[in-house]
């Protein structure tokens, strides 16, 4: 037996993370939830900042924005310290398809040529970039990769070699098997071919150590709603460092971008810096949130977070092997922890039936993934080892009494 029940309550007990757990909306009863690596929960101290502000809305009107202008830039740093980038490198604004669309161009008018990404990226990823190349009339190369272990050095080389892309785009991990890149392999790869690689690093961003200066990384995007709790579609960031930026130029050219925003000058002049990346009028109420999220996630510390995240995987993956395996379940995930992000993904191939009954019949969230995964995402901060045990303990009995056949399969718009 991998570990009882009881052994997974002693590991909450000693847990270095337990106290954070009470800082998040718990909602009572027996209900787990195992999606934290699609949105978070909301942490109480959000809660508690949004009322501020609107207060402060209240009270101060448009004059509030002598202070509200310096957020994107000021939750742009605390992501930046968080990422392993300067102060000045990270832009909190937009969504993470936005975010993507600006750097793609900019980065194809510094590098003209072809892009490439993997076929199993995640979607807006891919779709975005089929969209800028036909506006450029450039070849998007989508190439195959092992759907568990996901994009490699040796992939990008080959596509890189091939002379088919000066800019590639790859998710630091995968969102369907949770595979972790190697992030400085890859990106030294690219860079020795003379391509830009653009991050995404929505799946790891508060999941996994994320070093962008030291693993050479030039560009970057992500989401904040995930591990970074600052709920659903909360801004997203872009990062591009600081000796690329000045040859960076955005395809959006809003009045946030501008150089002297308030002189509502005749034409566009691009601001300094990683300004030069805004766009609209930013949200603040979205930005609050974000700095919330972040400023938790700091003061647990990456090293913690990561030990633990490591420690649920294994347990998902052992407790898998022990209980799941005989039911027509498979890993698809990597099994090296090292190799893994924050989820852990199951193929079966009724997955669809088996996440409606979860939801609906055992009182456990996680989500679907086509063709045929259950994901399992066990956000550190809040979720315990025996939220692990139970969930697949659940699991099990439920694919064993045969539940799953009895929900109705039919497709809903959100999986």
């Amino acid at each position: 037996m991998t570990i009882s029940r009881a052994e997974a309550e002693a590991l909450d007990r000693e847990d270095e993370l337990a106290p954070f757990r009470e800082r998040f909306f718990l909602e009572d009863g027996k209900r787990i939830y195992a999606d934290g690596n699609s949105l978070g929960r909301p942490p109480r101290e959000t809660a508690a900042r949004l009322q501020e502000l609107v207060r402060e809305w209240g009270d101060r009107l448009v004059t509030g924005w002598l202070d509200w202008i310096e957020l994107p830039a000021r939750s742009g740093d605390l992501l930046g310290r968080l990422l392993g980038a300067q102060e000045g490198e990270v832009l909190a604004c937009d969504s993470t398809t936005v975010n993507l669309y600006k750097l793609a161009h900019a980065a194809l008018d510094l590098r003209p040529g072809g892009i490439a990404t993997d076929a199993g990226n995640f979607p807006t990823d891919r779709y975005v970039l089929e969209g800028v190349a036909a506006r450029r009339g450039v070849e998007l190369t989508l190439f195959e990769t092992d759907d568990v272990e996901g994009p490699t050095p040796e992939d990008v080389a080959r596509v890189c070699a091939e002379g088919r892309a000066t800019l590639v785009c790859l998710s630091h991990v995968a969102f369907r098997s949770g595979a972790l890149a190697d992030m400085r392999a890859v990106t030294a790869t690219a860079r020795d071919a003379g391509a830009l690689v653009i991050w995404d690093l929505s799946h790891s961003a508060g999941a996994v150590r994320v070093a962008l200066e030291d693993a050479g990384a030039e560009l970057a995007v992500g989401c904040t709603y995930k591990y970074l709790n600052a709920g659903p579609g909360a801004p997203g960031f872009l990062y591009a460092s600081r000796d690329l930026q000045p040859k960076l130029r955005t395809p959006i050219q809003g009045w946030f971008g501008q150089r002297e925003q308030f002189t509502m000058g005749p034409h566009y002049e691009p601001a300094e810096g990683i300004a030069r990346f805004h766009a609209g009028t930013p949200s603040m109420l979205g930005l609050v949130a974000v700095e919330s999220g972040v400023k938790l996630v700091l003061e647990a510390g990456m090293d913690c977070i990561r030990r633990k995240s490591e420690a649920l995987t294994d347990l998902t993956i052992g407790l898998a092997d022990e209980r799941l395996a005989g039911l027509g379940f498979r890993v698809a995930s990597p099994r090296d922890r090292e190799r893994r992000g924050g989820h852990v993904a199951l193929a079966h191939p009724e997955s669809w039936r088996i996440c409606r009954a979860l939801i609906e019949r055992a009182e456990v969230i996680p989500d679907f993934r086509p063709p045929d995964v259950v994901r399992l995402g066990f956000s550190p901060l809040y979720s315990r080892f025996v939220d692990v045990w139970d969930a697949v303990d659940r699991l099990a009995d439920l694919v064993e009494r045969g539940e799953h056949m009895l929900v109705d399969a039919t497709r809903l718009r959100v999986t």
